[in-house]
């Protein structure tokens, strides 16, 4: 129907023309009234009806690909293009990206675990004649090609690197998509993986795991901890037994740090000198 509009004014040209050609007095039985014409103005009308139907405005993000009796001339635009009625014919392609989101996919990974996987797929076509010709319809066709390459891909691939590696993932099935819908004439931009849905016995393992790992890592940490405060004590002691005098300056700072917390408490400094003599008479004591 679309196509009959279109040639709808080169149709009235052609009959105009060949009233025209056997005499203007032919449309006096169209209408039975009397009726005479200029033939150099109904030339001029007829003209301007052919230069309309004729006249085709392409817009910036579209490519007319023009049939010329069937066969491919070539892409024309944007911006005023001029067809034949009845022997072009054109089929408008957008370049504009396209985003086309696939399916949900039931997926089967490289360890055996049923995941439900989606994803966004952003095209654009680079060559129209290409996109037209090689294909019957390349929306359709790439749609499919994502869907299968995205199953294929991620069963490959281990669950832990489905959930970590997505930019891997990413860039593979981009690969791939890109490389099968090149000969169409489409080129694919970007792909992303949208939603990896587990089932909920799978959520609760990996929740689980998850909770385990950070009870290993805290008391890993607090090991490393208790080791290195343990070897900052050996390294205190050892100073200490070295300086006399630091075990007494250390002394004398605990004390007044008792006094601070505790106003009450009335502390009577024991020298270690004295203990060491009393330690020494006792020993003289005993041997005599």
């Amino acid at each position: 129907m679309r196509g009959f509009l279109e040639a709808l004014p080169f149709l009235i040209f052609v009959a105009a023309f060949i009233a025209i050609a056997v005499g203007g007095d032919v449309f006096r039985y169209l209408g039975g009234i009397a009726m005479s014409f200029s033939p150099l103005l109904f030339l001029l009308i007829l003209g301007v009806i052919f230069l309309l139907s004729a006249v085709k405005i392409i817009p910036e993000y579209e490519r007319a690909v023009v049939f010329r009796l069937g066969r491919v001339i070539g892409a024309k635009g944007p911006g005023l293009i001029i067809v034949i009625p009845l022997i072009d014919r054109i089929v408008k392609v957008s370049l504009r990206t396209v985003t086309l989101d696939v399916p949900t996919q039931d997926i089967i990974t490289k360890d055996n675990v049923s995941v439900q996987v989606d994803a966004v797929v952003y095209f654009r076509v680079v060559d129209p004649s290409k996109a037209i010709v090689e294909v019957e319809d390349y929306l359709y066709a790439t749609s499919q090609i994502a869907q299968t390459t995205l199953r294929s891909v991620c069963g490959e691939a281990e669950l832990d690197e489905l959930l970590s590696r997505r930019e891997k993932i990413n860039i593979k099935l981009q690969e791939i998509i890109d490389r099968q819908t090149d000969p169409w004439g489409v080129k694919v931009v970007a792909v992303e993986l949208k939603k990896i849905d587990l089932p909920d016995d799978l959520r609760k393992a990996i929740a689980r795991q998850a909770e385990a790992e950070r009870e290993r890592r805290a008391k890993i940490i607090s090991a490393e901890a208790e080791f290195q405060a343990a070897q900052k004590l050996l390294d205190a002691a050892k100073i200490l037994a070295t300086e006399p005098i630091a075990i007494q300056l250390r002394y004398l700072e605990t004390l007044h740090t008792i006094g601070l917390q505790n106003a009450k408490m009335v502390v009577f400094p024991f020298p270690f000198e004295f203990i060491e003599l009393m330690r020494h008479k006792s020993g003289e004591k005993k041997e005599s």
